[in-house]
């Protein structure tokens, strides 16, 4: 499915939202809420470097967890010679390992998305600036891109480097260079070997798919967040007469009259290619979201996210 674009010619056109919205992605006050929450992942994943979050591993940390059999090869610096003492047997401490989390959001800008008040694509980075600065809090290491940027995407750690990141998505538009959501997973998969928690942020209005672009992701292992956002327009179409509908990004053209019956086909095909979608994730593990633009970023994220499991 593909957004199109409509001309009324019993009517004069009404002019298209530009769907921005004035001031920053993230107030001050949201972000004073994202430094108290934490991405969650259910899966366990080796990072590269030593961060804030507890593992579910045990490791060499200050913070003892258990003890185990010594065998032959095991550091010799962490038995523990006071049990040995009284019971004649060695033994390993084991301690809770701190480490840091990878997380990667991709956000789609195909031209699909700069379609409604706000923008699909809007919202779409307000979630990105979101989930990404909680990130950051954390010390997590945290990769940002959109689709049409996703061969040089924004990689930062650290509370210190969130105003590039938040420059990086502010700056973004929406893209008329034709990319497919296939090609943008192939070349995500090819340049990140880290495994971690992937959000992807779209419309999955793509003619082409998203199937094979997901299992992807779901091959490489990661813990896959699928945020399928729509616009009220697109849920609710509030449209009637004689239309011409155009493809807003491969300028196809389609004449229809809308009736009753007309939406209400649109309807059922809406819901269908919607259930389709959550079928398809469920099956793969891949934590499915539905999203409408019209929500406020703050319960959308401290809420909605928090009882989807991807915050807490």
């Amino acid at each position: 499915m593909t957004r199109l674009e409509t001309t009324q010619t019993t009517a004069p056109p009404t002019p298209p939202s530009t769907g921005q919205v004035g001031g920053p992605l993230l107030s001050s006050e949201m972000m004073a809420k994202l430094e108290r929450m934490e991405l969650v992942t259910r899966k366990i994943f080796r990072g590269r470097m030593k961060g804030e979050r507890r593992s579910k591993r045990k490791g060499q940390s200050v913070e003892f967890a258990d003890f185990r059999n010594y065998v032959a090869g095991d550091d010799l610096r962490f038995i523990d010679w006071n049990l040995f003492a009284r019971m004649d047997r060695l033994y390993l401490k084991l301690f809770l390992e701190e480490e840091d989390l990878h997380f990667y959001a991709l956000v789609d800008d195909s031209l699909s998305m700069d379609f409604g008040s706000p923008t699909k694509f809007f919202v779409a980075r307000q979630l990105a600036a979101s989930l990404a600065y909680i990130g950051l809090c954390r010390g997590d290491r945290v990769s940002i891109s959109t689709f049409g940027r996703s061969a040089s995407p924004v990689v930062v750690r650290g509370k210190t480097s969130a105003h590039r990141l938040l420059g990086y998505l502010e700056s973004a538009t929406c893209s008329d260079t034709p990319t497919t959501t296939e090609e943008v997973m192939r070349r995500f998969c090819l340049k990140n070997t880290g495994k971690g928690i992937v959000v992807v942020i779209t419309d999955l209005m793509s003619k082409t798919g998203y199937e094979t672009a997901l299992k992807m992701l779901v091959a490489r292992e990661m813990d896959v967040y699928l945020l399928h956002i729509l616009s009220p327009e697109e849920l609710e179409p509030k449209l009637v007469g004689d239309l011409s509908l155009l493809d807003s990004e491969d300028s196809e053209r389609r004449d229809i009259s809308v009736s009753a019956s007309l939406l209400q086909r649109y309807e059922q095909t809406l819901n269908a290619f919607v259930e389709q979608a959550r079928t398809f994730c469920n099956r793969r593990s891949i934590t499915y979201v539905s999203v409408r633009s019209d929500q406020p970023i703050e319960p959308l994220v401290n809420e909605y996210l928090r009882s989807r499991g991807l915050v807490r």
